[in-house]
């Protein structure tokens, strides 16, 4: 069999049906993606469902030498929410301090990324709100959790995950912390995100601002 999706376009629109069914009749969500694989498939979403869009600042953070191996995941803020995977962290002899000495350059780009794709532009109020929380796919699961934790620290009221591919064993570990949980295929072995894309290229920063610049400039509507 082949990848499970021809790309992140095909991806996001399998999820806008899934998505729009758990919503309720009443709910006017925001469309939270997690940068910048996530963006592609938010940007789809929010002009479905007529949704804001925006993106949470969240820096996976790869073990030295094994990049894409994370140890964690830390995310923007006053306070920045560290999430650690303990078993790989066990694994590789990293103390929290030694976790905490590898976000230091992370949160450094998250500054950069806040800088370049939201200049002075507001983030979204997430207060009281209902967030679905989108990603191209997840591996193991470091900076969802990250994002989600750093979401219950915002106010959300509820918070849906949607995302089109993921480890069984990773959605295990987010389930607590969601309120419903999307994922279109979960196969086995896993390997990584981008082996289940037929097309799965480098998302670029100028991407990422564009879809955020045309949320500005109307192209996502209230809902009628």
């Amino acid at each position: 069999m082949g990848p499970a999706f021809k790309n992140r376009l095909e991806a996001a629109q399998r999820l806008v049906p899934r998505i729009a069914a758990a919503l309720h009749a009443s709910e006017r969500p925001i469309i939270l993606a997690l940068p910048r694989g996530g963006v592609p498939l938010g940007a789809v979403i929010a002009r479905a469902l007529r949704a804001p869009l925006d993106v949470v600042l969240v820096r996976k953070l790869g073990l030295p030498g094994q990049p894409e191996l994370a140890v964690g995941a830390v995310t923007d803020g006053a306070h920045p929410s560290l999430e650690i995977n303990a078993d790989i962290a066990q694994a590789a002899g990293l103390s929290r301090t030694d976790i905490e000495t590898l976000a230091e350059p992370a949160l450094a780009e998250i500054a950069r990324r806040r800088a370049l794709w939201l200049g002075g532009r507001e983030s979204q109020a997430l207060g009281r709100r209902t967030v679905v929380l989108v990603d191209d796919g997840i591996a193991t699961g470091a900076s969802m959790r990250a994002a989600l934790i750093w979401l219950r620290a915002q106010g959300a009221s509820r918070v849906i995950v949607a995302v089109p591919v993921a480890p069984a064993g990773a959605l295990g570990a987010i389930m607590p912390l969601a309120d419903q949980l999307i994922c279109l295929e979960t196969p086995h072995p896993f390997h990584a995100v981008g082996a289940h894309y037929a097309d799965f290229p480098q998302v670029s920063d100028a991407e990422v601002g564009a879809a955020l610049d045309a949320q500005d400039q109307g192209s996502a509507h209230p809902p009628r």
